[in-house]
């Protein structure tokens, strides 16, 4: 049995939210968009939704806000409004490069972070946060989105997205992931 302590925990934190966020989070969005028209992206159900499109910016905004620029330090010129204000089709594959591009900036930054670093606070979106804290905030976040975004995909297409096969004991195999 490994030896518990608090680096070991802190590097498990950091590598687990890597792997929500490349290694589940996006391949079930790519999956999402694959079986998408670029007009079903951006459609919205009234004004005061989002579509995927929509989502896929904020997304790409606040990952990039608050860990490559919170946590890492790169300078922050996001526009938080623009990504909702969106309307202009932007293709799918734009969208996904952008997503692509974005989680691969995280996952460096998560990367190249000292663990014993976790608990130093950051000022981001005006709010002093522990770098745990907002790396936890994104990985939740991203959680949360992807849902939507699979609950949209699932309404347009009535179709399943099988993210999840079973074996003959009834035990889920994934089978479908690609990797980051």
């Amino acid at each position: 049995m490994p030896k518990i302590d608090d680096q070991s925990i802190a590097e498990s934190f950091l590598n687990r939210a890597s792997e929500f966020m490349l290694g589940d989070y996006l391949p079930k969005i790519e999956r999402c968009l694959e079986k998408l028209t670029d007009e079903q992206i951006w459609w919205r159900a009234n004004e005061e939704s989002n579509s995927i499109g929509n989502l896929i910016l904020h997304l790409c905004g606040n990952a990039r806000q608050w860990i490559v620029c919170g946590v890492g330090s790169a300078p922050d010129a996001r526009n938080r409004d623009s990504e909702f204000e969106q309307r202009d089709v932007i293709a799918r594959d734009e969208l996904t490069a952008l997503l692509r591009s974005t989680l691969s900036d995280v996952q460096t930054t998560l990367q190249s972070l000292d663990p014993s670093t976790l608990l130093e606070y950051r000022k981001i979106q005006g709010n002093d946060v522990d770098i745990l804290e907002a790396i936890f905030h994104v990985t939740e976040h991203f959680s949360m989105h992807t849902g939507q975004i699979i609950m949209l995909t699932k309404m347009m297409t009535s179709d399943d997205l099988r993210f999840y096969e079973f074996d003959e004991g009834g035990v889920p195999v994934v089978r479908w992931r690609s990797g980051p």
